[in-house]
Order: structure tokens, then C-alpha cells, then sequence
């Protein structure tokens, strides 16, 4: 597991007429498996810079760094390893998940209008997941049967399905879970 050490150095604070925080220096350094020869060189910057800069270290792990984003606004894509990750970490927001097949025209169809609702509702995390071959062991597990299928979760939990291109029907399951 890699560690990135962001260290920033800022000089102390100048009166507020001559400059803002927003225009303060910053370093960022990634260090691989070695602590020991980060928090040396951590150290090592900290003491040369002592005299006229505050220091402070801020240690994330490659996993705190690489971990699913939850994007709000629009219509994010996902697949068998991403798909999970990304609900969980929703949280207690409402997700709405389109499956959909490349071949399907209904899907197409209703692909514009869903991406309306991702720009209109900025408190549900819309999901589109490609039913192909790579991801069929996450669309099983889903028991999706045709396409397009909408599946709407909360807390990790399925709660709602809408199957076929119903917009109206898909807008008041999404609703219903966001109301509870």
C-alpha cells in the first residue's frame, strides 16, 4: 500500500491587507512503502523551513485516495467492480440504477431524459451499468431480466423496480424512495 504525504507550507500570515490563504504554497510528494524515510523527509523539510513557515503533514493511505467517488448531477457509469463501492459509499442518499444493453432502443431513448434527472435531483446518485457479457455476473445478481431496468436503492438495499421504459413510473419510484 502506497502513502501519499501532502505537506503544506504555509508562511505566517501576512496582514489581511497584503495577500490571501488561497495564494499559499503547496507540495505534494507520493512515498511508497517506505514510513520511516517519508516521516524523515517530512521532518527534513519541516526543520528547514521552521524559522519563517507553519508546517503541517497530512498522511492518506492509497486506499483512502483510490476510493469510489460518489458524483451528484449527472449520470455516472459503472460496472461489476465498481458498482458497490459506489453505492456504499452513497450513503444515505437515494441511488438510481439504469441497466441498459448498446443494442436496445428504448434504452436509448430514455438515456436523455435520465440524464435530466441526475442535472435536476443533486440529492440521488444516478448509476448507468452496460448489461454486456464483462458485466453479467453483477446484472444476475441483480436478477436483471429485460432492459432497460431500473433498480432504486437506499442503504445498499434494493428497494424499487421499474423495468421498461417508463419514465413516469421510474420518476415516482425514485420519489417514494427519496420521501422514506
Amino acid at each position: 500500500m502506497a502513502l501519499q504525504i501532502h505537506h503544506v507550507c504555509r508562511p505566517i500570515p501576512p496582514p489581511p491587507s497584503t495577500g490571501s490563504l488561497s495564494s499559499w504554497p503547496t507540495k505534494q510528494f507520493t512515498i511508497g512503502r517506505d514510513v520511516h524515510r517519508s516521516v524523515a523527509s517530512t521532518k527534513s523539510i519541516a526543520s528547514k523551513t521552521r524559522k519563517n513557515l507553519r508546517s503541517s503533514v497530512r498522511v492518506r493511505s492509497s486506499l483512502e485516495m483510490s476510493g469510489p467517488t460518489v458524483v451528484v448531477g449527472q449520470v455516472t457509469e459503472v460496472d461489476k467492480d465498481t458498482f458497490w463501492p459506489i453505492v456504499n459509499a452513497a450513503g444515505d442518499k437515494t441511488v438510481v440504477l439504469d441497466m441498459y444493453t448498446q443494442w436496445c432502443g428504448p434504452c436509448k431513448i430514455i438515456a436523455p431524459k435520465f440524464e435530466e434527472l441526475a442535472e435536476k435531483y443533486l440529492d440521488v446518485v444516478f448509476l448507468k451499468l452496460d448489461c454486456n457479457q464483462e458485466n453479467k455476473p453483477l446484472a444476475k445478481e441483480l436478477g436483471i431480466k429485460v432492459v432497460p431496468t431500473f433498480k432504486i436503492l437506499k442503504h445498499g438495499k434494493i428497494l424499487k423496480e421499474v423495468t421498461g421504459a417508463k419514465f413516469d413510473s421510474v420518476v415516482a419510484a425514485m420519489e417514494d424512495v427519496r420521501s422514506s
